[in-house]
């Protein structure tokens, strides 16, 4: 809530008129006086409030009457009134209702009670509150206010001086504040200047505002009373202490700097009176020295005091941080005593202020700079800033130099541990005071043990001792305290600078560059002056910064004080560098690399560069200070011990922590900044290459350098802090060498020969030993290389040079790595994007080529082995651009030899796989000839099988390249040719090329054939069968590109040589079984034998040999000699048929298959019958066995006539063939009739004597493709195809049906019994028929008269679903009963005859299916088909239950059913013709063997079965209700007597005495006895009776029907009154059910009927049955009572004959 909102000034009324009534009432009864002035109060802010709007103005207006009685209140002197007043005044203050009239009294009120000594922290209170709520109180006023305060500081109360002090300081700020806020106020307004009066510097105080007077006054009495004099403006002062004024002094210049720059009057305040005070109170400081005076003699000099001077050189630290600019003469007196104060005479206190002050200077960078520019640059002017640094140097120098008394402790304790060389070495310092070392952070040199403290962040100078304000005695400083800051003013000295000036370089640099980018042709000119001022300020300081780190670095036991001396020495080398200051830079470089190696290590390099540094000895302040060399006792952590690298070995030597971490620096300093080394690469190559050698580390792929297996030097001991370390050195060491492509050529020069030149070193000494050698220049060179590509022609040829002489070293590591390193260079050359690219730049390309042929006449293996691996990987990444090239990596691919040892040959084939799966298209195409070669040759080597068998699959890839890229290489290739040819004629040459005459894309062919049948003939059956499916596929595929002259070749010189020369080894081959396959590989036992190897061979052979007279025929059939090719196939084939050996039998019919799949050149005048063919006859399906068949028909797309049109444009030019050609054609295709029938009748002609074990019978898959080969032939000969040939089919076919098959081969082929499945052969000689059929169906007429030959053939097939056939007088044993495992176990020789079931119900559905379309056919008629059909089907119905399979008659029932349905009508159409008067009493035997079977149902078979059987009979009556008896007129009377009867036999149930069980049977098919029954009813009542002998059959049928219910009924009425309570039987019961429901189906028909139509003797036999039924009522049985009740209800129809009514005259 705000002092000013209507609350708060309301609650303010309240509050003030609370404190007068409280004062009233405390001063009633001893002071009436403030009593009267309070009440008077009330009444005036009463009235104040109740006339004013604005209360608080109007309070402010009166405030002198308003606080008028709390002054009286204080007064009084009476604590508790004084408290309540002062806390009402400080009330209306805070309000700010108090008037500049009413502060002077308060005030003047308040130094009454201060000399009273009464309330003073109230009275401090009040005064704050006043000052700091507004700004009423100026001037005099406030002098007095601030009087007070100073008085009150110095009271004999602590507490009131502590908040008095606080108290002044607050008070100070505000007095300053207040100014800074006027300034602000008027900064918008110019002032006049005032008139100057002289040159005096001192403007009149006058001219100041009137808060900026206040402060001027206040600061120029701080200086008065700080120097001991009386103020001028701060009347009343008593007393005052130094160091109290110096901190406030310190306050105002540190909060207020503005102030002092702003204002020329407090600037002349700075100048002439703060800067001789400091320096004046300095003076005891300066002239005292430590221990010059003793206490003997009297003391001249005054002593230093401590808090004094400690504030003085914080005065002196802001002088100098903010008005440097002003006071540059001072700052100079100033710096120079801080120098001074560093000085070793001086008290330890004294020097710990100053070291912390030099600490704050030195994190202030430009303030250094101008220092520099100030005093070091200027001519007879002190060089302060190299005397600041040099000082530092110094000072800590004199620390380790000259350990002082207060350091005894710790000479003490470093004295305990100072050992030998050699224990320092071995890690002591485990025990004693050593115990510390290892865990504090510590400075220890030549037994001066110093700790290291962390005293400030880094950047920030926080000082300890500067601060301690509190303090009178000097504190004792604790040991090492004055070191850390020193180190750490160090460190930020170094840091500061050289970031400030890399900052401004890198400024100017990009100045630079925007310059030329805007003025090209000018030249930039960079103001020298900052240059000046950088050099200088290097110049000046780095010697003796160089003196101290080096120094530091060597003392320092701490990780991280090494890192922050190594960065520093680091950032200044570099910045060194940059500066082009050479001397400088080596300096820097050689500290870090003897920090690096172990002391006293022998590298020559460096010893040569220090002693030029150390001859130079660095004067400081008059001291000489030599470059201390490494004290080798300190005390480190070994983490490595490792050999050095030298020819003799000398022993192992140490490495440290510290040694390691300035490895790191040294590779930083490499990496980032290499391109200001200049001169100094050398040193730091030598250093790094013994560094990797004593850590032990190897090269590893791309020349990186790993940690090497401790294995391999033994001497060579890592602790596990450096093994985390090494993997960051070698990344840091590998990123250092790719640095290198920022080099320019010379220096990238310079690197390469001082690599080669460490590399030349390695070699001489690893010559003629096999110890490891150094491997750091070679891994290098290759770094150096891989990341300089973009300019590698200018190095290559030392680069590879020098690579090459070390893969011939002697050494396997040296050599290995020298192979490693050049075929990581010209993989990395190839794989460059060069510009201009590589594929435009071919001089290039093979040199970078030209090493990878070289590394063949190397003899060593191992470089044998890398040189193919970067083949194959250069081919990965590289293969598409090769070009030129190609015949130098085809060479080195080439290359090899039987003798040289798996490995080599393995590598080698990868490459040459790769050229051929990716490659054929980018290289020239000379060079193919040379692919095919290569790939030869690793198909004829013998030392790895999987190579050679996949050489010729790569064989067959490049045929196929060769195919797709035909007419390119074909173009190519002729171009070459024409030149070739002319250079020839030129030299009077002739051209010498294999196949000469052919063109030279045929003789690539030829070439590659001639290959394929190298290998067709390899003794390795692996080898033959690969080469030869791939010469057949190859020539298949792509013969087509030949030449008509070439194929002749092809057809005799390659082919049928080929089938000669396999067909001899064949029947030469040893039969002598191999054991196994060499090693552990198993031989099945169908390849055990070298005769059936090669039989596999011969099959191959031949299959691919047809296949190609397939495939090619248009081609061939051109050749002139087709013929007597084709009789020679012909001849292979029919022999190799009969041949005893499975599998060649097997294939040669596959062959023949082949053949015949030929589609016969079309003439012109067959088109439109063939096409017509083609639609009806559906693709002859090839048994699925034939797939996994070694020649398996490929399915080529029929482009054929395509590829022709494209390649060989003459052929089409040939006239179509003649008549003469497809008589030619036709008499080849009878050719092959003749060969199928002799080989059919041959092999399935069952044998004559009785069977002898070893007999050949044919095999299921031999006979199946037999049978398949005949749908396709057929095609061809159909024309002329007699009833002579279908007879011949006939033989065979059922011939092939009836061999059984060897028990060891069923479960193959048999299917399981329970499946219905036909085997493969069943299916082709159905199919068979179906072609045969198919055709005479579209064909002439004269072709019908073989469809009852067909049915002949089927039904013959369906009898063996009852009977099976035999084979000849062979026994088998039938399949329902042979059981697999007895087959194996009991009869391993029998044969197995098949299971006929399903074949003949295929055969029955065929026939059916037949039928179904050829009903109506002459020939169908005449030769009595139907009736055949109902005589073979009478065989399963009369069997029923007992035929092998249940699905047998059920299909016979359906097919009969089917067949009637079509056929019936068909013998009622020709019923006068008596063609089909036997068929009669053959149907009505088939109807009662069937309906009234003698067999009995199987006792397993469940009601549902028996309903659906009952449901099949009832399908036959239906039949005979539907299709006979309504066409009696049309059948013979004795056939429909038959019926009648058998219907009636079918409705009756008779009940003799005994019943057997078929009679139960019998009677148990209710279903069928009522259709039975309703047939009978309905064929009695119908009024087209056509003859009365009929309608009188019925009639009597249905008077015995009743009489015989009667009958039953009766019986029943008397065995229920006899038996009592014993249920009837259950047969008894069943026959009254069926009775009653059979009266209720003859009252339902006589309902239906018209009555004229029913028999009067019906009538009466019906009425009559009612009293029987009747009698009924009294049965015990339910469902009789049920059954009756249906019975009964009818007969109220009938109660009456009903009476016959006139009608139309008629009656």
């Amino acid at each position: 809530m705000s002092t000013s909102s209507p609350e708060a000034v309301k609650k303010l009324v309240e509050n003030m008129q609370t404190d007068l009534r409280s004062l009233s009432m405390e001063c009633k009864k001893k002071f009436p006086p403030v009593k009267e002035a309070a009440e008077s109060g009330i009444v005036k802010i009463k009235t104040i409030a109740a006339r004013n709007t604005d209360i608080l103005s109007a309070l402010k207006e009166n405030s002198s009457e308003v606080v008028q009685p709390f002054l009286m209140g204080c007064g009084t002197k009476e604590p508790k009134i004084t408290q309540l007043c002062l806390a009402a005044i400080q009330r209306l203050m805070s309000h700010e209702v108090v008037s500049e009239a009413a502060a002077g009294n308060i005030i003047n009120m308040l130094w009454q009670l201060m000399e009273n000594g009464l309330e003073e922290l109230k009275l401090l209170q009040t005064v704050l509150v006043l000052l700091t709520t507004n700004t009423v109180v100026h001037d005099d006023v406030l002098s007095k206010a601030i009087v007070l305060c100073f008085r009150l500081h110095f009271t004999k109360d602590n507490i009131t001086n502590n908040t008095a002090a606080a108290t002044v300081r607050q008070v100070v700020t505000v007095v300053f504040e207040r100014m800074v806020a006027e300034d602000e106020r008027f900064k918008g307004i110019v002032e006049q200047p005032p008139p100057v009066q002289g040159n005096s510097n001192r403007r009149s105080v006058s001219t100041l505002r009137p808060s900026a007077k206040d402060a001027y006054m206040l600061f120029q009495d701080l200086c008065q009373l700080v120097n001991a004099d009386a103020p001028y403006w701060l009347v009343g002062m008593t007393e005052m202490t130094r160091t109290f004024g110096l901190e406030l002094l310190e306050s105002v210049l540190n909060d207020f700097p503005g102030v002092f720059l702003q204002h020329q009057e407090f600037s002349f305040l700075l100048k002439e009176r703060v800067c001789p005070l400091v320096i004046k109170l300095f003076s005891p400081n300066i002239k005292f020295r430590q221990g010059s005076s003793s206490s003997a003699s009297p003391a001249p000099v005054e002593k230093p005091y401590f808090p004094i001077c400690m504030r003085l050189l914080r005065v002196v630290s802001v002088l100098i941080k903010h008005f440097y600019s002003l006071l540059v003469t001072e700052c100079e007196i100033f710096l120079s005593l801080l120098v001074k104060f560093l000085d070793g005479e001086k008290p330890q206190w004294l020097r710990a202020v100053a070291v912390e002050s030099v600490h704050r200077l030195c994190v202030q960078p430009h303030l250094l700079r101008s220092f520099c520019q100030s005093y070091d640059m200027k001519q007879h002017s002190t060089k302060v800033f190299r005397d600041i640094v040099n000082a530092l140097g110094s000072f800590i120098q004199s620390l380790f130099i000259v350990p002082n008394a207060g350091n005894s402790a710790a000479v003490s304790a470093a004295k305990n541990n100072i050992g030998t060389p050699g224990t320092a070495q071995n890690g002591q310092g485990s025990g004693g005071a050593g115990g510390t070392m290892t865990t504090q952070a510590a400075f220890e040199y030549r037994g001066t043990w110093i700790p290291l403290m962390a005293v400030s962040v880094q950047g920030s100078a926080k000082a300890t001792y500067l601060e301690m304000l509190d303090k009178v005695e000097p504190p004792s400083i604790p040991e090492g305290y004055a070191m850390s800051v020193a180190f750490s003013a160090l460190l930020d000295l170094v840091r500061g600078i050289t970031s400030m000036i890399e900052r401004e370089l890198g400024a100017e640099e990009q100045e630079a560059a925007e310059f030329r980018e805007a003025h090209p042709e000018q030249e930039w000119k960079p103001q020298p002056g900052s240059h000046l001022v950088w050099e200088e300020m290097v110049s000046a300081c780095w010697c003796g910064l160089l003196a101290a780190l080096s120094l530091l670095l060597d003392a320092s036991t701490d990780e991280t004080a090494t890192e922050n001396i190594l960065k520093a020495e680091l950032t200044m080398a570099s910045l060194c560098g940059r500066l082009g200051l050479v001397t400088p830079r080596d300096a820097f470089i050689t500290a870090i690399c003897k920090a690096s190696l172990p002391p006293h290590y022998a590298l020559t390099v460096l010893s040569s560069n220090a002693t030029n540094l150390s001859n130079k000895a660095y004067s400081i302040q008059g001291q000489t200070v030599q470059i201390i060399s490494p004290s080798s006792e300190s005390h480190q952590q070994v983490v490595a011990v490792g050999q050095p690298l030298a020819a003799q070995p000398q022993g192992t030597v140490v490495l440290t922590a510290k040694n390691i971490q300035c490895m790191r620096t040294l590779l930083n300093l490499a990496h980032c900044h290499g391109a200001v080394l200049g001169t100094s690469w050398q040193l730091v190559l030598a250093t790094l290459q013994h560094l990797v050698w004593i850590l032990g580390l190897k090269p590893s792929a791309g020349g990186a350098l790993k940690p090497g297996r401790v294995v391999e030097g033994p001497s060579t001991v890592l602790t596990t802090a450096v093994m985390t370390d090494l993997p960051i050195i070698s990344n840091i060491l590998s990123r250092l060498f790719e640095s290198s492509q920022y080099l320019d050529d010379v220096s990238l020069h310079h690197l390469i020969n001082g690599l080669c030149s460490l590399s030349l070193e390695a070699m001489e000494l690893a010559y003629g030993n096999n110890k490891e050698p150094s491997l750091f220049a070679v891994a290098k060179l290759l770094e150096t290389g891989l990341v300089n590509m973009d300019r590698i022609e200018i190095l290559w040829r030392p680069l590879t040079g020098h690579l090459l002489e070390v893969c011939q070293h002697p050494n396997s590591r040296m050599r290995e790595w020298g192979a490693e390193a050049l075929t990581a260079l010209i993989k990395a050359g190839l794989s460059y994007k060069h510009d201009p690219p590589l594929a435009q730049n071919q001089r290039l390309q093979l040199l970078l080529l030209n090493p990878l042929k070289e590394l063949s006449n190397v003899l060593h293996a191992d470089i044998r082995q890398k040189q193919l691996e970067s083949v194959l990987q250069i081919l990965q990444s590289q293969g598409d651009c090769l070009g030129p090239g190609w015949p130098l990596v085809l060479a080195v691919i080439g290359a090899i030899r039987n003798d040289q040892g798996e490995s080599l040959i393995r590598t080698a084939f990868q490459c040459l796989q790769l050229v051929v799966t990716d490659f054929l298209p980018t290289m020239p195409c000379t060079c193919l000839q040379i692919v095919v070669d290569v790939a030869g040759s690793f198909g004829l080597q013998n030392q790895e099988l999987n190579i050679s068998l996949t050489s010729i699959g790569l064989l067959w890839n490049i045929s196929d390249y060769f195919f797709q890229r035909g007419e390119a290489i074909t173009q190519e290739l002729e171009r070459e040719e024409e030149l070739m040819q002319k250079q020839a004629r030129e030299q009077g040459e002739t051209l010498n090329r294999p196949f000469h005459p052919a063109p030279p894309f045929d003789c690539l062919w030829l070439c590659l054939y001639a290959k394929l049948g190298e290998l067709c003939v390899d003794p390795r059956p692996a080898v033959r069968k690969s080469a030869g499916q791939t010469l057949f596929s190859t020539i298949a595929a792509h013969g087509t590109l030949l030449q008509q002259p070439t194929w002749h070749i092809v057809v005799w010189k390659v082919l049928f040589q080929l089938l000669d020369c396999v067909r001899t080894s064949s029947t030469n081959a040893d039969k002598e079984k191999i054991e196994s396959g060499g090693g552990n590989i198993l031989i099945h036992h169908s390849r055990d034998t070298a005769e059936k190897q090669w039989a596999e061979t011969w099959v191959l052979t031949l299959a691919g040999v047809a296949r190609i007279f397939n495939t090619r025929r248009y081609l061939l059939q051109q050749l002139g000699d087709f013929f007597e090719a084709w009789e020679v196939l012909l001849n292979h084939i029919q022999s190799a048929a009969l041949s005893k050996n499975n599998e060649v039998s097997l294939a040669a019919l596959k062959s023949f298959q082949e053949i015949l799949q030929i589609v016969t050149p079309v003439k012109d005048s067959d088109k439109v019958v063939d096409t017509l063919a083609a639609m009806v006859v559906p693709p002859v399906l090839i048994d699925p066995l034939s797939a996994s068949g070694p020649g398996r028909p490929l399915v080529r797309s029929d482009s054929l006539i395509e590829r022709l049109t494209r390649y060989n444009g003459a052929e089409l030019q040939v006239p179509p063939p003649g008549e003469e050609s497809a008589l030619e054609d036709s008499a080849l295709w009878w050719s092959a009739w003749n060969t199928w029938y002799r080989t059919g009748t041959d092999s399935t002609r069952p044998p004559t004597g009785p069977i002898e074990k070893l007999s050949f019978i044919p095999s299921q898959p031999f006979l199946t493709a037999l049978i398949q080969i005949f749908p396709a032939l057929y095609q061809h000969i159909k024309s002329n195809f007699s009833m002579e040939d279908l007879k011949k089919l006939g033989v065979i076919l059922q011939g092939a049906v009836s061999v059984p098959i060897s028990s060891d081969a069923s479960p193959f082929i048999l299917p399981s019994y329970t499946e219905a499945v036909l085997t493969s052969l069943q299916e082709a000689v159905l199919t068979a028929l179906d072609v045969l059929q198919k055709a005479i169906c579209v064909g002439p007429e004269n072709l019908q008269v073989m469809y009852p030959a067909i049915f002949e053939q089927l039904l013959l097939f369906v009898k063996f679903s009852c009977k099976p056939p035999q084979y000849g007088r062979m026994d088998t044993k039938h399949v329902a009963n042979a059981k697999y495992n007895q087959i194996q176990l009991f009869a391993p020789a029998e044969w197995v005859a098949l299971n006929y079931v399903p074949f003949a119900e295929r055969s029955l559905e065929v026939m059916e299916d037949l039928y179904h379309k050829t009903a109506c056919h002459k020939a169908v008629i005449n030769e009595k088909v139907l009736q055949n059909i109902i005589k073979t089907l009478r065989i399963p119905l009369g069997l029923k239950y007992a035929c092998p399979s249940e699905s047998t008659w059920k299909l016979a029932v359906s097919s009969l059913l089917k067949v009637l349905s079509i056929g019936l009508p068909v013998a009622r159409q020709h019923a006068s013709s008596g063609k089909f008067d036997t068929m009669w009493p053959e149907l009505a035997k088939a109807f009662e063997d069937f309906l009234f079977t003698k067999s009995t149902p199987p006792d397993n078979l469940s009601i549902q079965e028996f309903q659906k059987n009952e449901a099949i009979d009832v399908e036959v009556v239906k039949l005979i209700s539907t299709e006979i008896l309504p066409f009696s007129n049309l059948i013979p009377k004795d056939f429909v007597a038959q019926i009648m009867a058998m219907l009636n036999k079918g409705s009756i149930h008779s009940q003799p005495v005994s019943f057997t069980e078929a009679e139960i049977e019998q009677r148990m098919r209710e279903e069928f006895s009522k259709v039975c029954f309703e047939t009978l009813l309905q064929f009695s009542f119908s009024s087209k009776v056509s003859t009365p002998q009929e309608g009188y059959i019925s009639r009597m049928a249905l008077s015995v029907l009743l009489k015989r219910s009667q009958d039953v009924l009766r019986r029943y009425v008397e065995d229920e009154r006899l038996s009592g309570r014993c249920p009837l039987p259950r047969q008894q019961v069943t026959e009254i059910i069926f009775v009653l429901k059979a009266i209720s189906t003859l009252m339902d028909s006589l309902k239906k009927t018209q009555p004229e139509n029913v028999d009067d003797n019906t009538w009466a036999q019906v009425i009559a049955l009612y009293p029987t039924l009747v009698e009924c009522i009294t049965c015990s049985s339910s469902e009789v009572s049920c059954a009756l009740k249906e019975a009964l209800g009818p007969f109220k129809d009938f109660m009456q004959p009903p009476i016959s009514k006139v009608q139309n005259g008629e009656s």
